[in-house]
């Protein structure tokens, strides 16, 4: 039991100093801070135009679809550099295990997003006035999905390339379509059942219900619900992410 904790401990260390370094070098930045919150800004307000619906009532979707791109954006362009710079290369000598690789991409990305997040949060109060007993939910719930979100990003950052391009492209290629199919644009009640079903696969499903439930109190599926599925999303994310690494980089 000692040993596993101490194991455990290790890395946790591994991964913390990954995300540390991944932080330094990526993240603090004001045009990663831009462009992280720019683009789901822009791409909700095309949305809108010519739609009835009042912009604040466009805040909890601007929140769920922000904590996707900016969570599960850079580790797909810092991995294939560092590919690239050789430098990935030592990441895997050193003495840390895949798991603390995959945990430490993900850590970054989530506190990124966090970040931006947190703003959006302070900007969501005035507009929404929720109620303090939601409040505690509304951060618990974008904490989650942005872990979530970055887990599924670290994903796709095993995919063993120096192109940057490429990975972005596999990448977009299921993100992309996750935000139409995930209630953001579409109310959930107003698709069709077979969109429903649908929609059941995408967690920004379940980060975009318990955000809009923070603001506004209303919900799909239920808080609970959408954290069980969150945290089951990021534990498959988290699998699936080490069984790639392991096998890209044997």
């Amino acid at each position: 039991m000692g040993y596993s904790m101490e194991y455990l401990a290790s890395d946790f260390r591994g991964a913390w100093a990954i995300a540390k370094k991944d932080l330094e070098i990526y993240y603090v930045k004001p045009n990663i801070y831009m462009s992280g919150i720019l683009f789901p800004l822009f791409m909700l307000l095309a949305f809108a135009v010519g739609r009835s619906a009042p912009l604040e009532s466009l805040l909890p979707g601007l929140v769920a679809i922000t904590a996707l791109f900016s969570a599960s954006s850079i580790e797909p362009v810092s991995i294939p550099i560092e590919r690239r710079t050789k430098t990935f290369d030592r990441l895997l000598s050193a003495p840390i295990s895949v798991s603390s690789i995959v945990l430490g991409e993900s850590i970054s990305g989530f506190m990124f997003s966090g970040s931006i997040c947190i703003l959006l949060f302070f900007a969501g109060l005035f507009l929404y006035h929720p109620s303090l007993l939601l409040i505690p939910v509304l951060l618990f719930g974008i904490a989650v999905s942005c872990f979530t979100f970055a887990s599924f990003g670290t994903v796709f950052s095993a995919y063993p390339t120096e192109n940057v391009g490429e990975v972005m492209s596999l990448l977009n290629l299921v993100r992309l379509p996750l935000i139409f199919i995930s209630g953001v644009f579409i109310p959930l009640e107003s698709m069709p059942s077979w969109g429903q079903c649908v929609a059941l696969v995408s967690p920004l499903t379940y980060g975009n219900d318990i955000i809009r439930y923070g603001f506004e109190g209303t919900t799909h599926f239920g808080p609970l619900t959408d954290v069980l599925m969150l945290l089951f999303f990021a534990a498959a994310f988290q699998i699936l992410g080490n069984i790639l690494y392991r096998k890209f980089n044997a």
